[in-house]
C-alpha cells in the first residue's frame, strides 16, 4: 500500500513540476502575459482526475505566482487554479458543467481579484487574457491526455 501511495505523490510531484515549467512558457501582453499553467493542470485533471487536477492545479498556481514575484496573487492561484483542476476532473454527464465551472472560477475569480487589489479597469483589462489562457490550456491539455491514453494502449 505503501508503494502505491509513495508512486501517487512522486508522480503528482512530476507534474507540479512540469506544470510549473509550463507555467514559466508565457506570452507577453498589453494587459499582462498568458501563461501554459493551464495546460498541465487541465491534462492532469483529464488524465488522472479531481483530486489530482486540484493538487497539481493549486500547488503550481501557488509556486508560479511566489517564485516569479507576484506574492499578492498566490493564495488566490491556490484557490482558482486549484478549483478549476478539480472542477475539470469531472467525468461523464459532469464533464460539461465541470468545465464550465473550472472556466467561471478561474477567470471570473481573477477578474473578482484584480478588483479587489487594482480597479475595475485593470479586472476588465485582465478579462481576455484569462479567458484565452483558459481555453488554450484546456484544448491543449485535452490533447495531451488523448494521446497519452492512446499511447498507454500501445504495446512495445
Amino acid at each position: 500500500m505503501k508503494t502505491k501511495y509513495t508512486q501517487k505523490i512522486a508522480l503528482l510531484s512530476i507534474l507540479t513540476a512540469l506544470t510549473l515549467v509550463l507555467g514559466y512558457v508565457h506570452l507577453p501582453t498589453l494587459t499582462g502575459l498568458i501563461t501554459f499553467l493551464d495546460v498541465g493542470i487541465f491534462f492532469t485533471a483529464f488524465y488522472l482526475g479531481s483530486t489530482e487536477g486540484a493538487i497539481v492545479g493549486g500547488l503550481s498556481g501557488l509556486l508560479l505566482d511566489l517564485l516569479l514575484g507576484y506574492p499578492q496573487w498566490a493564495f488566490f492561484s491556490l484557490i482558482f487554479h486549484g478549483f478549476q483542476g478539480y472542477a475539470a476532473g469531472w467525468s461523464g454527464k459532469k464533464r460539461v458543467v465541470g468545465l464550465l465551472l473550472a472556466s467561471l472560477v478561474m477567470v471570473g475569480g481573477y477578474f473578482l481579484a484584480s478588483m479587489m487589489i487594482y480597479n475595475l479597469a485593470a479586472a476588465l483589462d485582465s478579462l481576455m487574457g484569462n479567458l484565452v489562457q483558459n481555453m488554450v490550456g484546456m484544448a491543449l491539455g485535452s490533447i495531451l491526455a488523448k494521446v497519452m491514453v492512446r499511447a498507454r494502449k500501445v504495446k512495445v
